[in-house]
């Protein structure tokens, strides 16, 4: 690319989008994993461009700050009246200065599944044929609403016609237009300043540019591609999840061809930038989301949510709910385990059911097994944790730390009020809190010797259902009593 004329990408995303009904701006409705204004942002980066502007408007904050997370080097253009796509790419075109040349390409932030290899397609034959204007085309079974593209003899465009003023055989063409054109810079900055407003909207359209350059003799083409729906916009949420199902459709798809197993495609949910390693196994009910990476050969779900986690090969997730953690190679989480952001699970690691980890590092067959919260910690390799043990890691004030040395057994019902060390081959005993530092090899213990008070519940609670199962138990052991000395 950088050895033709240089390449900028104006990207629209000023429109209001108010039948979405929402507080926030359209194009920064999520889906797959982005925005549908970063969607867009990735289709334009695909084709190298030296340019990439986004013109807002509506909602401008919002999308400044979006565009400022996700693409700070975009150019930022406002258009402070939303007076149509023309004047918008007047706007854009205005930010990157009049000495700008070669070839500018316009996109639209609310069509998210346009990939960016069908625009570098859509930019390569614009230029192989030396064209002036080009503009991405489709085909579709009901045309209806959409413009209409005229082609001549030689397969150039005569014309785009809008639905309401097509004649009754300019109706039954199916090639659309998408709005997506690619054009001369420096023609084109002459171009917009022709387009005109006598429309009943009062705006200035840049499908105008299509009837100018034909009138001027210019040379004009279609690019068609035979996937419509890369080129469908979303206005309202109906359409946001329908667009939403078909991209998880072809993002499930991309994996199984790959060589990963999904045994329900209509009930997992995959981001566009998650990867997945061969012979993996995604199990129904599962949503595997953000920037997550998952090993080969593991065993995810059912019914997990991952976001921005990191799973090792051969490691079983099963009904696990986890964000900005790692489960190492080999390692098992769940059923029902909450796995908080900064965790890490060793290589064969554990974190059994109804186990909730924040901030802990599990060393190499480290173990959680049931019932526990363990925060703030580090567990050495080997280390076992009993049922019931809690890491009281907050003190009112601050979060302090727990650590657990390799291969230490810590019983069931433990509390261990951090800051705390247990030191390497420790124990601790069973219901023990443990408040002070625990030599390697120590045992500690904090539970006093067991009182036995008989007869209790008869003079404390006469009469109950326990006083008299009570009773009855003890009647039944003195005659087992009698009966022993009488045959003696």
């Amino acid at each position: 690319m950088s050895e033709q004329a240089p390449v900028s990408v104006i990207v629209l995303a000023a429109g209001g989008g108010t039948r979405m009904r929402s507080k926030t701006m359209k194009v920064l409705h999520p889906l797959a994993g982005r925005s549908l204004l970063g969607h867009a942002l990735h289709a334009a980066r695909g084709v190298a461009p030296d340019h990439v502007v986004t013109v807002i408007g509506n909602q401008r904050e919002q999308v400044s700050e979006h565009l400022a997370q996700i693409d700070p080097d975009v150019v930022q253009a406002v258009q402070d009246q939303q007076l149509g796509t023309g004047h918008a790419v007047a706007v854009g075109l205005a930010s990157l200065g009049d000495a700008l040349a070669g070839t500018v390409v316009v996109v639209y932030g609310d069509v998210p599944l346009l990939a960016p290899e069908t625009l570098e397609a859509f930019l390569d034959d614009h230029r192989s044929h030396g064209r002036t204007l080009s503009v991405l085309t489709a085909r579709v079974d009901d045309p209806h609403g959409y413009g209409r593209v005229v082609r001549n003899a030689d397969g150039s465009v005569s014309a785009v016609v809008e639905e309401k003023d097509a004649t009754d055989e300019q109706r039954t063409i199916d090639e659309i237009n998408s709005g997506i054109l690619a054009f001369d810079a420096v023609w084109g900055r002459d171009a917009l300043r022709q387009v005109g407003n006598d429309n009943a909207q009062g705006e200035y359209y840049l499908t105008d540019l299509i009837s100018i350059a034909v009138t001027q003799s210019r040379p004009v083409g279609a690019y068609e591609i035979d996937d419509a729906v890369q080129t469908e916009g979303v206005n309202t949420r109906v359409q946001l999840a329908r667009m939403a199902a078909e991209a998880n459709r072809r993002i499930v798809e991309r994996h199984m061809l790959a060589g990963v197993t999904v045994v329900d495609p209509d009930t997992t949910w995959i981001d566009v930038d998650v990867s997945i390693g061969q012979d993996t196994t995604i199990l129904p009910g599962t949503q595997v989301l953000g920037a997550t990476t998952i090993g080969a050969d593991a065993v995810v779900g059912p019914d997990s949510t991952l976001t921005d986690m990191e799973i090792g090969d051969g490691a079983s997730v099963v009904r696990t709910h986890g964000s900005l953690s790692v489960v190492g190679a080999g390692a098992t989480t769940g059923p029902f385990t909450y796995l908080r952001p900064g965790t890490t699970v060793g290589e064969r690691g554990k974190l059994g059911a109804f186990v909730e980890a924040k901030n802990t590092r599990l060393g190499v067959g480290a173990k959680v097994p049931h019932l526990s919260y363990v925060g703030d910690g580090d567990i050495g390799d080997g280390a076992n944790i009993g049922a019931g043990t809690i890491f009281a890691n907050y003190d009112g004030v601050n979060k302090n730390r727990t650590r657990i040395g390799a291969q230490a057994r810590v019983s069931s019902n433990n509390t261990l009020v951090a800051p705390v060390d247990v030191g390497d081959g420790a124990f601790t005993g069973a219901g023990a809190t443990i408040r002070e530092d625990v030599e390697p090899g120590a045992l500690a213990v904090s539970a006093g010797s067991q009182r036995t008070i008989e007869g209790w519940v008869a003079r404390k609670r006469p009469g109950t259902p326990s006083a008299e199962a009570a009773e009855r138990a003890l009647s039944e052991h003195d005659s087992d009593d009698d009966v022993q000395e009488s045959t003696s």
